[in-house]
């Protein structure tokens, strides 16, 4: 990576796209530090730790902001709206046939897409700084000046935040290197490890007065975080090829065809996604129970109970079912997002179409479903993996106490899988411009 790095460097065109990015995460991580008029800092933070320190959408807001939800900054939303917008208008594209026929028209299709994304992403903006306004203003003291129009001017700041953030996302991705809303959210991430870094020092070291049982504690985190990224870096590039056979076949006075090639799938083709959808599934009744009990979550009688169960921060066996259910609907939402993103069916046509077959295997029916036996069994080892990187961190911070581990499955993929596209991304700009062709 280093090496890649250092060779884009040299070219003037890549310098120019690093350092664009650069500048850009810079003044994403300015923004983060700009308070909002009328609300307390205190008042964010009181709301964080009324959920227990678990992992809710808060503090999942909080990672992805780089702790700007936490400041009450203009950029505390981060760009979960528009991420939420993107989801939604992915799954409607398979459920409405204007949308999909806009995502099957190519270079302009999808900037329609991309633009009613924008537009969805600054609704749900305002409706989210809407409820949050409204849970802050239940606690008491966290608005200064509680008015109607005080209650504009916050949640249009939070509104504008979001819109900034996702221009500044479009521009990277324009004129810079990688997807621009996946590097803000790597940069929120890194930003914390700092802070996440002195928190298990100060727990596990300076904590027990320098004992060597804190040391060994510590050491073994990192041993375990280190073996995680190794694995996420294996299960990332992991990838089942299916080789594909052209027939040959003559138009006009030539012979095209002949050649042989592969469709690479990957193991983990659901990538994030499927934690995030499972962890919002699971947050989404103690969010809404925040919202509107002013930021806290109760903790006793039936509904208390079941809470726990879809909480990381309550009892030993609420944790186990909490565990529990979080890898099983990581399992279920990585079937459910390759069902949408991957068509054995189509894929079969089109290779058909272009007068290849799989050798052994008929075209037609025969060959979707062997396409589809071979996904759904990549699906299985790669929700496995998610599962276990899930659900790992959150085992730790049970045992140790420390609930700041319990986000570090979702960060880690975050961080290495932006890592990884950005590094592919330099590396196919440098063949681009040291292409010679085939005269040589």
């Amino acid at each position: 990576m280093l090496e890649t790095i250092r060779n884009a460097w040299k070219i003037p065109d890549l310098r120019r796209r690093i350092l664009f990015t650069l500048f850009m995460l810079i003044v994403f991580r300015f923004g983060a530090h700009i308070p909002v008029p009328y609300l307390s800092a205190e008042a964010m933070q009181a709301f964080l730790a009324g959920g227990g320190g678990g992992m809710d959408l808060f503090n999942l807001f909080d990672t992805f902001t780089g702790g700007a939800f936490s400041n009450a900054t203009v950029l505390a939303m981060g760009v979960s709206p528009y991420i939420n917008a993107s989801i939604i208008i992915q799954l409607l594209t398979v459920a409405i046939p204007s949308l999909e026929r806009l995502a099957k028209e190519g270079v302009e299709g999808r900037k329609k897409i991309n633009k009613i994304t924008r537009y969805l992403g600054i609704i749900l903006a305002f409706v989210q700084g809407a409820g949050l306004y409204v849970t802050l203003y239940n606690m008491g003291s966290a608005i200064t000046n509680p008015s109607v129009v005080t209650f504009f001017i916050i949640v249009l700041t939070f509104t504008a935040g979001t819109a900034f953030i996702v221009w500044i996302g479009e521009q990277i991705t324009e004129k810079g290197l990688g997807n621009g809303v996946s590097m803000i959210i790597f940069a929120g991430i890194v930003s914390r490890i700092p802070s996440a870094g002195r928190s298990i020092f100060n727990t596990y070291v300076s904590g027990t007065g320098y004992s060597p049982l804190g040391i060994i504690e510590a050491l073994v985190i990192l041993v375990v975080a280190i073996a995680a990224i190794v694995l996420v870096v294996y299960f990332t590039n992991a990838e089942r090829r299916i080789a594909v056979q052209y027939a040959k076949r003559v138009v006009g006075r030539k012979m095209y065809g002949g050649q042989s090639t592969n469709i690479p799938i990957k193991v983990a083709a659901g990538g994030v996604m499927p934690i995030i959808f499972a962890s919002s599934i699971m947050a989404f009744p103690s969010t809404i129970v925040r919202l509107l009990n002013g930021g806290n979550v109760p903790t006793t009688g039936i509904g208390g109970t079941i809470l726990n169960c879809l909480s990381s921060t309550g009892p030993v066996w609420t944790t186990v079912v909490y565990c529990i259910l979080y890898f099983l609907l990581i399992i279920f939402f990585t079937y459910f997002y390759s069902t949408i993103q991957f068509n054995p069916i189509e894929m079969s046509n089109n290779i058909k179409k272009s007068g290849g077959y799989i050798p052994g295997i008929r075209p037609g029916k025969p060959t979707s479903d062997f396409i589809s036996r071979i996904t759904s069994r990549l699906n299985l080892i790669g929700s496995l993996f998610l599962g276990i990187i899930a659900v790992l961190p959150v085992i730790i911070g049970s045992i140790t106490g420390n609930m700041s581990l319990q986000i570090g499955g979702t960060s880690l993929l975050i961080m290495v899988g932006v890592a990884l596209e950005t590094v592919r991304q330099i590396e196919s700009q440098m063949v681009l411009r040291h292409y010679k062709g085939f005269l040589e």
